[in-house]
This record gives C-alpha cells, structure tokens and sequence, in this order.
C-alpha cells in the first residue's frame, strides 16, 4: 500500500496501443523524479526537514515537488511560469507551496530566464533555500530506475526504441541510461520544440508557442547528448494533431508533449520494423483543453504529415523535423563526411555511454 498520494501519481501506465507501439503514460511525470532526489538529499544530510525547497517549472514539475515536499514534510517555493492555470495555483496554494508566477509574457523564452534569474535573487537573500536544479542536477535521474525495470520485463528483451521530450534530460535520458544497462541496443529518440537551443534550434522560431517542458531558451546542464540517436523537432500545430489523434484513435488523453512524441513515434515505428517504439506521456490533457483539444475539428490529419529529413540545423523547417543524432556529444550533430572515431562506432554499434 502506498504510504502517500504521490506515490500513486507517481506510478505509470504501459497500454500497449498496437503490436509495435507502446504507451508511457503518466498522470504527472516528475512527481517521481522530485520523490526520489528529495529521499537522496534527506538520507544523505543535504537537507533536512523543515526546510524550503526552491525552483522554477513551468507546471509539472512545481506541482511534482510541492507533492514532494508535503510527502516529507518540507517547505516549497515554486518560481512559476506565465503558463501555469488557475487548477494548477490553487492546488499549490493548497498543499502550501509559495508560487511566484511571472507576469504574462508573450515570449515564453523570455519567460524561462525571467524564471531562473528570480531564482537567483530569491537564493541571494535566502541562502539556507536549498536550489533543486532539475535542470542542471542528475540527482533527479534516480527516480526512473524502477520504471526502466519495469519496462524492461513489460517488453521481454525486444528491441526497443524509447521516444519522448528532452526537456531538462531527466526522463528521456535516465530512462535511456537504466534500460541500456540491461540492453544496449536501446535507441532513444529525443522530441525538441522549434527554437530550443538544446540541440542548436535556437534560430527557428514557432509562431504559435515553444513548447515549454521539451525545449529550452537556455543551457540545460544534465542533458547527455550523446545518448540520442534521433531527433525530431514537433511544431505546436503538428503536436495538436498528435494529440487529438492519440485521444481519438486510442482514447488517451494527454498532454501537447505527448502529442509530439506519439507523431515522432509513429513515424519510428514504421520504419523500424524489427523494434518496439515506446513512447513517453507526460501529463494528461487537462490543463490543454482549451488550448488544444477545443482545436480538435481543424487539427492536421495525422497521416498528411511527414517530417523533413535534414542534416543541419540549418536546414530544419516547420512544421517537423527529423535529424539523425548518432549520439554525438555535443550540440552538434557529426558531420556526414567525416571519419568516424572508434568512439563514434562504439556508440553508434550500441555499447552504451556514460556521464
């Protein structure tokens, strides 16, 4: 029995949607990272309780640990984005998280350094906060173990390819780290919105909304980039087909994240015949109502949509795009004509990689 709610929240779902496809659905994503990281940082003396926990989200991630701190009896500070809904302040406010939401912005970019310099200032005149950094601190990497195990005996050892938002590189990337242990043929394709620096996409702007929780306006120091194989980079309106079509054909509601990874997951599945693609759903589509499922009689057809290959950045265009990574370690991808290194085939053949 689960000693709190958050534990429950925590626990995914594996659907199976067809032989091929797989179904990572959260009800909120990081509620397991924030649990995880804050029983290291109680066990290991950084933290105690009583104490407040600071950090900036733009939604799931501030409610993940205000659910954290409640379940160990810590204080919660949240530095919150423009995005966040009135069901999302009032639960906080609830729970007794101090939420300090950015003033509206039409500029989400503008708004995630807003965020992080008022982190900043809060921890000037506050230095006994302890700072999460679930950007920039592999420590919330931990959580995913378990639900990397799981998936490992849920699929049986087939060849598998996991698809979800880079974000901050906790999910997608421990996910990754734990199964390759286990197999190192697992191929991870990461999901970026247009004009996330992430892997140099700073220069391609979405008219409609960078997608906040995959993409980044600034660097993100526990994003392994040597562990993606693939990139695809998801418009809003192609993410909008996405998720209207996994709610309509599948009948699972969930989040615009979710969305871009079940497009880029289709995609994968049928061109890898030979492999299981699982993908990651990070929130339900409840806070995207409006935003998104009220579009669902002028979204994209699913199957009228295809990404354009490239080879550079320079070369992306919206409204998708495909990218073959080869785990290359920095924000770059490797140029097509050089000679590859024995690192490059060891990583390219599969042998796993580290931090």
């Amino acid at each position: 029995m689960d000693q709190h709610i958050a534990e429950a929240i925590g626990r995914p779902d594996l659907v199976r949607l067809d032989d091929r496809l797989i179904c990572l659905r959260f009800e909120t994503m990081k509620v397991v990272s924030a649990l995880a990281a804050v029983r290291r940082l109680l066990d290991t003396g950084a933290i105690r309780r009583g104490d407040t926990l600071l950090d900036s989200s733009s939604g799931i991630y501030a409610y993940a640990l205000a659910l954290a701190c409640h379940r160990y009896g810590l204080r919660c500070h949240i530095v919150g984005s423009t995005t966040i809904d009135h069901t999302l302040r009032t639960q906080l406010a609830v729970l007794g998280a101090v939420l300090e939401q950015m003033e509206p912005c039409d500029d989400l970019k503008l708004d995630q350094k807003r965020r992080v310099a008022r982190v900043h200032e809060i921890l000037a005149d506050h230095p006994e906060y302890h700072w999460m950094r679930q950007y920039h601190d592999d420590i919330h990497y931990l959580g995913y173990r378990a639900i990397a195990d799981r998936i490992g005996r849920a699929t049986g050892g087939a060849a598998l390819t996991l698809v979800g938002g880079v974000g901050s590189g906790a999910s997608t990337g421990a996910l990754a780290r734990y199964l390759r242990a286990a197999s190192p043929d697992v191929e991870l394709v990461g999901v970026q919105p247009f004009g996330s620096i992430t892997f140099g996409a700073g220069h391609v702007a979405d008219p409609d909304i960078i997608i906040a929780g995959i993409g980044s306006s600034i660097p993100f120091g526990n994003v392994d980039h040597a562990a993606y194989d693939t990139l695809h980079w998801v418009s809003f309106d192609a993410a909008v087909a996405g998720s209207v079509d996994l709610l309509r054909r599948h009948a699972v509601f969930a989040g615009l994240s979710s969305g871009a990874g079940y497009l880029a997951a289709r995609w994968e599945r049928d061109r890898s015949p030979g492999r299981t693609v699982l993908f990651v759903a990070a929130d339900t589509g409840h806070r995207y109502a409006d935003t998104v499922f009220a579009r669902h009689g002028t979204a994209l057809a699913l199957d009228a949509l295809a990404p354009t290959a490239v080879v550079t950045q320079d070369e992306l265009a919206l409204p998708w795009s495909r990218m073959h990574w080869n785990r290359s370690a920095g924000r770059q991808p490797p140029q097509p004509d050089a000679p590859l290194t024995p690192s490059d085939r060891g990583r390219r053949a599969g042998r796993g990689w580290s931090r």
